[in-house]
């Protein structure tokens, strides 16, 4: 219970305590509730789908879905892209150890540039412009569907990069979660996706979709465990590891990688 609060005071804004002292070992075993947090903020996006869509157009509604899933954990992962791409932006100057260095610095620096500003309006743009086309393009249940996995693929893909990852720093919280995620945190996050995945399988997707939908969860764990194990070894190579930034910048990404997915699958493999 205390791994399970810990995941969800690190990935949402809701106002949990956990009493005692906390190791960093169940700071690190609490990645491995990371998608049930993700499963809160997918219900959330559902329930304002829900609500929105009953009072204003849908592009309206999926600009406020998208807002009150950011509002979901207070922007963390947005910071974290922008103080990535800041710091990927950095000009080399031929020596690795001084660009890391500074890749480093401009990270912790606690003000965003304009390729970090730039890095947020085109995920969050993005992302409004798939979640618009899964509405024209698809049934209301499938939207919701979508709306409920996209978060929990997405904080399970941060536990695969944990496992695969080092820590570019000797401090912060994400070198906690880096250096003490091991596989058996990886295993129980995985399953966990997978029961929340037949849960929607069961409800609507293979109702509707039948074997395709086999086919979608297989793409999404393939392509998703792909991408992060290739933004493990980027990171090694830009920044001598990961740092909870990165990882904030994976998620979002990944998002938009998940969505693209669904778009492909929806067009080409039912």
């Amino acid at each position: 219970m205390k791994q399970l609060l810990l995941a969800f005071q690190f990935l949402t804004i809701v106002p949990v305590r956990v009493n005692g002292g906390v190791s960093e070992k169940e700071i690190a075993q609490s990645a491995a509730f990371f998608p049930l947090a993700g499963a809160f903020q997918g219900l959330l996006g559902v329930l304002s789908a829900m609500l929105f869509l009953k009072i204003f157009s849908p592009e309206i509604a999926v600009g406020l879905i998208i807002s009150m899933l950011i509002i979901s954990n207070g922007g963390f992962h947005l910071d974290g892209l922008a103080d990535t791409f800041d710091a990927l932006s950095v000009k080399s100057t031929g020596d690795r150890e001084t660009d890391i260095e500074k890749r480093l610095a401009v990270m912790k620096d606690s003000t965003t540039g304009a390729i970090g500003v730039v890095a947020i309006v085109s995920v969050i743009l993005l992302k409004f412009l798939f979640i618009s086309s899964l509405f024209t393009n698809s049934s209301i249940f499938t939207v919701y569907s979508m709306l409920f996995l996209m978060p929990v693929f997405s904080k399970w893909i941060m536990v695969i990069a944990m496992h695969h990852g080092t820590s570019a720093r000797q401090d912060g919280l994400g070198r906690i979660f880096l250096n003490n995620v091991k596989i058996n945190t990886v295993v129980f996050s995985s399953l966990l996706v997978i029961v929340l995945y037949i849960l929607i399988a069961e409800l609507h997707l293979l109702k509707v979709y039948g074997t395709g939908s086999v086919t979608l969860v297989i793409m999404l764990f393939a392509l998703l465990y792909m991408f992060s194990f290739m933004t493990v070894k980027f990171c090694n190579k830009k920044f001598n590891g990961l740092t909870g930034d990165n990882l904030g910048a994976l998620s979002e990404i990944s998002e938009i990688l998940f969505l693209m997915v669904i778009t492909v699958w929806l067009r080409h493999f039912i």
